[in-house]
């Protein structure tokens, strides 16, 4: 269990808000976090605000980790042959919905987009319907 913290994850969310404001803003791309992943390789002429803001992805928590002075566990109770499987068939509903949670969730959903909305309603169920399932009918982690 993990404890509730809705000031930190207010703060979270509008950081998340202000980066993909910006970036649109900026360079006019949208901030889905598996566009940017794809996009670096093969080094193209737009490579560097994507390694930039993947960076800034991996380095903000852990300036806030060593700032805080508060170790985080990453720890899960899963194997990690279901991490990476699940990891996999999430790479495939990227490529099979034109997008990410974060592309269509917080930047297409902020531009009215049907798609992203339609996108974003079926991620959620999916992940809904996952974990009842694997809790409560399979009875796992």
């Amino acid at each position: 269990m993990t404890d509730f913290t809705p000031l930190l994850s207010l703060l979270g969310g509008a950081l998340i808000g202000v980066a993909a404001v910006a970036l649109m803003a900026l360079h006019g791309r949208i901030a889905g976090m598996t566009g940017i992943l794809g996009g670096l390789l093969p080094v193209a002429g737009d490579w560097g605000w994507r390694a930039a803001f993947l960076l800034g992805a991996i380095a903000a928590p852990a300036l806030m980790i060593r700032a805080g002075g508060v170790a985080i566990s990453f720890e899960s109770p899963v194997p990690m042959v279901w991490t990476v499987v699940s990891g996999l068939l999430v790479g495939v509903g990227v490529v099979y919905g034109a997008g990410c949670t974060s592309g269509h969730g917080i930047c297409g959903n902020a531009r009215l987009s049907p798609r992203s909305l339609v996108a974003t309603v079926t991620f959620m169920l999916a992940s809904f319907a996952t974990v009842f399932v694997i809790r409560h009918l399979i009875g796992g982690f």
